[in-house]
């Protein structure tokens, strides 16, 4: 099979052009063994027209055979002894455009390398073309002089490398017939490096079923597995024993506990051994030495070699040596072969203090271990319960979801549906969460615990719906039937303060300094930093919002969950763009992204893409933006806090169009929600502006002020300063459009005061943009220019290419300051037009409707039609093909 590898042939097809014109071609095709090389060639010459095709192969035993290779090419015995006589032979056979291919080139014989590069010297203005297939790193097997050569030949190379995540799922779609889960193809990469060969080997080794669920590893393919089963075999008995102990221990352990568990007390003999034997990698750093395996596949090979009485054996001794309760608990797991309720109670024991710091993966990976060693049915179905629901805390989904069977088997209970809505809210189901966690409360149950991880399951939920009281109300009730310090109440804790915001409550500005020291420490703080950065953000405080949103991302020393990264991720994307980082932006959105993939968390996924659109569609990049619109996408039966990212994403893109009919049928989802009041408060969701503009530009000024007024007394009331300046700007246009310039002019000015102590330049560009394009259409051209420069240097910094090229035609059309025609420049009848009609001719000559033109340069359509007029007379044309005729001419 072959996908893929578009940018390595469009690099052949280059080469091949280049050797099309005469200039021959030597070219190196590198990469590591099994990635592809010789398939990409096979593929190249395969699908070549009017090119003769000769190909050999170098083989270890014939390196040492004189004109072996060339032997190939000519299909034929070689007499002469001179490599300059055997390259005029095989220039002699190859009249027409030829591509001559040596696969394995490092072992081919050296006088064959030198009489192919000797006819490359000699093929005077010939169409050929060589390629050399070759490691990237030449081995031991290769002979010296063939080695001097490869190296100093120095020729162009295209350099093969792993496939990507949607190249293994085209793999195993054809292999198959299985449509792979995008996080299996993400983790099947990771474990072989990307490389086809062993991918393939996988597909076809391991059975079908397996693939289409969740695997908690992958073997390695047999072929590997048997070499390093031989290579293993061969090393020393201590080089085995230290091996074996560093795939007990798992990768990057200490080199003194590894030489503890192999019983070396002088490891540095048995650790050059494996390293030679290319078994183990050593690291080192600041004194620190880790060992670990060179890939994921040589670890599964060498752990599926050691017998069950000797894995049994080395993991008790590991468990003895252990640094922390934790391995040392999985270790015993992995030394018992039965059923071990004293064992399970153990790991239940980790799992609850794991909880108290909420450190999700540790507690799911101890409960669901626990509940496959417990006898008891009742107390392991339990445990599972509380695994999957720790599983789906920690946003691993993709193994969550391989519970669900087993799950919604149990017999129906409040905590089975508080875990089963849990997954629910994770997945974006808003209904199915709402059966299951009201089922879950209505039961009344009677273990306090139950209720209050219940509650707490309506926190999420509530604030997913944007229902900010709600949120307060279930948090409350959390606390006060979990106690202060228990995970439930700390989480809901975490949250609260985001559902004050929400409901415009002044407790939220202060809410979080007042919580208690200890929400602030390991992976709980991740939480209550996550949210306090989130609502500094919305409270106008995008510094704070950075520092908090910053630390929320879990580490290895703090603990923490992939979940709330997810969240902190998102958010951070936002205050990066608030601040005019965007750069940094996309490296956040697109890191995101990327965990997306491997979590599944649905719910958090078009927060995310919001922002990676956004910015792409700025700066121009359409193609990025349009991919982060397909995959942010969400609908009306998906939760609130996943429909309006995706609403105000596709219409900030429109807007970015200029397509402001686009902008109110993307908004007008937001307009029908039935609870408002999260939506509305100022600072959450910058939506009012966005759709009071385009109501402004698309002509319906009084139903934008009706709109307006309740939302500027709300901010007024707030006092939020961002929110004031950003509905200012849209007042700002209604004065204008209605002829009450100087009204207009105070309205801006003051939007702009409100931003002169925030950082935020996008908005301080849109507000001086609108500001100007009034001043424009109002005749005032010289004060429109000012400004409007000034919004032009805030969108260069930023990178906003797109409103970049709109303030250029707004200074066009102002006619202020405008460069006069070079004198010794031909004149055209284009030149006789305005600086106004020249900006309606170029956006209409650019294929715009007259309505997509008056939106973009703020104009009504009757004025855009009225210049068209004139334009046509001026130029002596009658149509828009003819104007766009013109303008190429002009250009």
């Amino acid at each position: 099979m072959f996908v893929g590898r578009d940018r390595e042939l469009a690099e052949l097809d280059q080469l091949l052009d280049e050797a099309s014109t005469g200039t021959p071609v030597l070219a190196l095709v590198e990469g590591p063994s099994g990635i592809g090389k010789s398939a990409l060639v096979e593929q190249f010459v395969g699908r070549l027209d009017g090119w003769a095709i000769h190909a050999a192969t170098g083989v270890s035993w014939e390196a040492a055979h004189p004109w072996g290779v060339a032997e190939q090419l000519l299909r034929s015995p070689v007499s002469a002894t001179d490599p300059v006589d055997v390259a005029h032979d095989l220039l002699a056979r190859t009249v027409t455009p030829t591509v001559l291919v040596v696969d394995d080139a490092h072992l081919s014989d050296s006088v064959s390398l030198q009489a192919l590069v000797s006819a490359v010297r000699r093929a005077h203005a010939r169409a050929l073309l060589v390629l050399l297939v070759v490691p990237d790193v030449l081995g031991e097997d290769v002979d010296p002089a063939t080695r001097r050569l490869l190296v100093g030949l120095r020729p162009p190379s295209v350099s093969v490398g792993p496939v990507d995540v949607e190249t293994i799922t085209r793999l195993a779609l054809g292999k198959l017939g299985a449509d792979l889960e995008a996080w299996t193809a993400r983790r099947l990469a990771e474990h072989t490096g990307g490389n086809p060969r062993a991918v393939l080997q996988l597909l076809e080794e391991v059975p079908r079923h397996r693939w289409l669920g969740w695997q908690a590893r992958f073997p390695a393919p047999r072929e590997l597995a048997a070499t390093v089963a031989r290579t293993l075999a061969a090393c020393p008995p201590g080089t085995r024993a230290l091996v074996e102990a560093v795939a007990v221990l798992g990768d990057d352990c200490s080199s003194s506990r590894a030489a503890a568990l192999a019983g070396l007390d002088d490891p540095v003999a048995a650790l050059d051994s494996a390293h030679r034997a290319g078994l183990l990698v050593i690291r080192s750093q600041l004194g620190d030495v880790t060992l670990a395996f060179p890939d994921p596949m040589t670890a599964v090979a060498v752990a599926d070699g050691i017998g069950p009485a000797r894995w049994s054996e080395l993991h008790t001794q590991a468990a003895a040596i252990a640094e922390d309760t934790g391995a040392a608990l999985f270790h015993l797991v992995s030394a018992t072969m039965t059923d071990d309720a004293e064992l399970a109670d153990r790991l239940e024991g980790y799992a609850d203090s794991r909880a108290a710091d909420g450190a999700w993966s540790d507690v799911a990976r101890a409960l669901i271990t626990a509940s496959r060693i417990t006898p008891e049915h009742g107390v392991r179905a339990g445990r599972l319960l509380r695994g999957v629901d720790a599983l789906t805390g920690a946003a691993d989904l993709p193994q969550a979801l391989t519970f669900l069977p087993e799950i919604e088997n149990l017999p129906a209970s409040p905590k089975r549906d508080a875990v089963l809505g849990y997954l629910a809210i994770q997945r974006g189901r808003p209904a199915e969460a709402h059966q299951f966690l009201t089922r879950a409360w209505e039961s009344g149950d009677d273990d306090p615990s139950v209720a209050a991880l219940v509650c707490q399951r309506m926190v999420l939920h509530s604030l997913c719906r944007l229902r900010g009281g709600e949120l307060v109300e279930w948090a409350d009730r959390a606390r006060a039937l979990a106690g202060e310090a228990t995970p439930a109440a700390v989480e809901a804790a975490a949250i609260r303060g985001l559902g004050l915001g929400m409901s415009g409550s002044a407790e939220s500005r202060t809410f979080y300094t007042d919580l208690p020291g200890y929400m602030r420490l390991g992976a709980q703080g991740q939480r209550v930093r996550m949210a306090e950065g989130w609502l500094a953000l919305a409270l106008d405080d995008p510094d704070t919002a950075r520092t908090e949103l910053e630390s929320a991302e879990p580490t290895e020393f703090r603990g923490g969950s992939l979940r709330i990264s997810l969240w902190a991720q998102a958010w951070l994307a936002r205050t990066q763009f608030a601040l005019g980082a965007w750069d940094e932006t996309i490296r956040t959105v697109d890191r995101a992204a990327a965990l997306l993939e491997l979590s599944g968390l649905d719910l958090v996924r078009p927060l995310v893409h919001w922002t990676g659109a956004q910015v792409h569609a700025l700066r121009g990049n359409w193609t990025a933006a349009r991919r982060h619109l397909r995959r942010g996408r969400a609908g009306g039966n998906d939760y609130p806090i996943m429909l309006v990212p995706s609403c105000l994403a596709a219409a900030q893109c429109a807007e970015v169009a200029a397509d402001y009919d686009g902008v109110l049928r993307h908004l007008e989802p937001l307009v029908a929600l039935r609870d408002q009041d999260a939506l509305d408060e100022p600072g959450f969701w910058p939506w009012p502006d966005l759709y009071a503009n385009a109501l402004v530009i698309t002509g319906q000024v009084d139903r934008a002020d009706e709109f307006l007024v309740p939302h500027e007394a709300r901010a007024t009331e707030r006092g939020h300063r961002s929110a004031m300046a950003r509905l200012g700007y849209v007042r700002g246009r209604i004065l204008g459009a209605r002829g009450d310039i100087a009204a207009a002019r105070e309205t801006f000015e003051g939007a702009l005061s409100h931003l002169a102590a925030l950082p935020l330049p996008y908005d301080r560009a849109r507000v001086n943009y609108a500001y100007g394009q009034t001043l424009r259409r109002a005749g005032r051209r010289r004060e429109a220019d000012a400004v409007i420069r000034t919004a032009r240097e805030l969108y260069a910094t930023l990178g906003a290419a797109a409103y970049v090229a709109r303030c250029d035609r707004e200074l066009k059309a102002g006619g202020v300051r405008t460069a006069e025609p070079a004198p010794d420049r031909p004149t055209s009848d284009v030149g006789s037009l305005t600086p106004q009609e020249r900006a309606v001719a170029t956006l209409v000559a650019a294929g715009k409707s007259n309505k997509a033109v008056a939106g973009e340069l703020f104009l009504s359509v009757k004025t855009v039609q009225y210049h068209l007029t004139r334009i046509y007379a001026k130029l002596g044309i009658r149509s828009r093909g003819e104007l766009a005729a013109r303008f190429r001419e002009h250009d």
